[in-house]
């Protein structure tokens, strides 16, 4: 027959794992009391439960009172809080945390990470006994989650943004009421050529994935890609020329004529007139002479009257072809690197989305010369109408430049 022991070991293991603090101290006490004499110590010996928690709960059984209602522990029970043993760590870690507005400018983490481990190191030169984890929880209750930079702050907003908005939307809208094409132009990010590393991931063989260089150095055999951009809002459509020299407004109005010759005229056989939207800024910037000369060369070529309205400062993100299509080509050549040309442009012209939106891309080879200047004489045989609201921002350039005699002093 089983000794009291081994039946108490027993009902333990069967019960154990569905007690709680409270719950096993009184069970301990009801095996005590029904086990006689001895019983508190045949406890301890089966379960391990120590004789301090089986009185315990011999005190709570004949009253029924403990704990409250709904707690495993009286009120006050437990290990007390790290703020109650040490009332000013709070103060000292904010005071590290942000050191300009709240302590000392000559704290010795304000050039340095500020991670938990550095924190609570410097905590406990300070003299207080914490640990990275107690750090962690302290910056959380005080209102310091971890973070990363978000990029909200466009800077200062002109008075007429939203006007000008507001303009570009009705005559997009009256473009394509009218079938007329209407393209949103820009420059992507230049992209070193190499073995560099690419930001984002993708899913190769385990141990297979590509190995890049630790500097990203220019390789200067191999150079920089710099893709440049048309998209077509009515065709959802667009055209990359992918340059090997520098961003200039030559490159730019290369790159649409470019794509009006292989993608532009076929679909717009009886356009008389082409809008542009385009960011205030870079090789396409409303103050570019070079921009507005090239684009009255272009004019002239393809016979089209070229009206132009440029987002206001601080609002590029705002342009359709960056969300429409850069960010597309961006997650499709993620985490590969970009070894050459032929790449860039492979991977450029296989971007496709879900609702059918295609890419062409192609290589431009040509070189096109940086800092080229534009002289007043050369600027004012520009044919350039200015429209009555903000003219700087939007206007048109119609195909016949100006003679000599009908030059005017518009600039």
């Amino acid at each position: 027959m089983k000794n009291r022991e081994a039946v108490i070991r027993e009902k333990y293991a069967a019960l154990a794992a569905h007690l709680s603090e409270r719950g096993r101290r009184i069970w301990a006490a009801t095996e005590a009391k029904s086990s006689g004499r001895g019983g508190i110590t045949a406890v301890y010996r089966a379960t391990g439960i120590t004789d301090k928690t089986s009185r315990r709960g011999l005190r709570e059984l004949p009253t029924g009172k403990g704990a409250e209602a709904g707690r495993i522990r009286q009120t006050g029970g437990g290990r007390k809080r790290l703020t109650e043993h040490d009332p000013t760590v709070v103060q000292d870690l904010e005071r590290l945390v942000d050191p300009v507005t709240r302590g000392d400018p000559e704290s010795p983490l304000l050039w340095t990470s500020k991670s938990t481990y550095h924190l609570s190191e410097a905590l406990q030169q300070q003299g207080h006994p914490i640990s990275q984890r107690s750090v962690y929880n302290l910056l959380r209750e005080s209102g310091y989650p971890l973070q990363a930079n978000r990029k909200r702050d466009e800077g200062a907003s002109h008075p007429e943004r939203n006007a000008q908005f507001e303009y570009i939307y009705q005559k997009v809208q009256r473009f394509l009421a009218t079938r007329h094409p209407v393209i949103a132009v820009d420059a992507k990010k230049k992209e070193n050529l190499g073995n560099f590393k690419n930001p984002g991931q993708e899913y190769p063989p385990i141990g297979k994935a590509p190995r890049v260089r630790v500097y990203d150095f220019v390789d200067k055999a191999l150079g920089k890609a710099i893709p440049y951009g048309v998209y077509d809002l009515a065709k959802d459509q667009g055209w990359v020329s992918v340059g090997i020299s520098h961003d200039t407004a030559e490159f730019a109005v290369a790159t649409m004529r470019a794509w009006w010759q292989k993608l532009g005229k076929p679909l717009y056989k009886h356009a008389t007139d082409l809008y542009i939207t385009a960011d205030g800024g870079g090789s396409n910037g409303s103050r570019v002479r070079l921009w507005k000369t090239e684009l009255q060369r272009l004019a002239k070529a393809l016979h089209l009257t070229i009206q132009v309205s440029h987002f206001p400062p601080g609002t590029s993100k705002w342009n359709k072809i960056e969300h429409r299509m850069f960010s597309f080509i961006s997650k499709n050549w993620r985490g590969r690197p970009l070894l050459d040309r032929v790449t860039v442009v492979n991977l450029i012209g296989n971007t496709k989305t879900k609702t059918g939106r295609k890419i062409t891309a192609r290589l431009d080879p040509k070189r096109y010369a940086k800092g080229r200047r534009v002289r007043d004489q050369e600027l004012r045989r520009v044919n350039l109408q200015r429209d009555p609201f903000h003219g700087e921002w939007n206007y048109s350039i119609l195909p016949r430049p100006l003679q000599n005699t009908e030059l005017i002093n518009a600039y």
